[in-house]
């Protein structure tokens, strides 16, 4: 099992990137993909999910209506478009794979999500 994380890297306020994760290992299209953050010093965040079929999402507050998640289940990959980027999006980026998590939950858990990549650096300066 394995999910790759890249696409990270430094921007200035005001810009964008796009994030994927390709997956192998395991059957895609039956888990739901995560994108968790973590800053220096604060806890890990969730930051974005979607359903294993594409129909659902969830977006943290402080990121909707400028990171949008998306998948392709044919190449088995997520993408999370970011853009308007703040200096707070300043983090680590993870992505996950997982079977139990439900969009109503109004979050994401930890614990629901299995699989877990290693994550890709993204810079924001002012």
């Amino acid at each position: 099992v394995q999910l790759q994380a890249s696409g990270g890297g430094l921007v200035h306020a005001g810009g964008s990137l796009r994030l994927s994760c390709a997956a192998s290992g395991f059957t895609f299209d039956r888990y739901h993909i995560g994108w968790f953050r973590q800053a220096p010093g604060k806890e890990r965040e969730g930051v974005s999910c979607i359903g294993n079929s594409g129909g659902r999402t969830y977006y943290v507050e402080s990121v909707k209506g400028r990171f949008t998640i998306s998948r392709d289940n044919a190449k088995n990959t997520v993408y999370l478009q970011m853009n308007t980027l703040t200096e707070e999006d300043t983090a680590v980026y993870y992505c996950a794979a997982g079977m139990r998590w439900r969009y109503w939950y109004g979050g994401l858990r930890d614990g629901d999500f299995d699989f877990w990549g290693q994550g890709t650096q993204v810079t924001v300066s002012s």
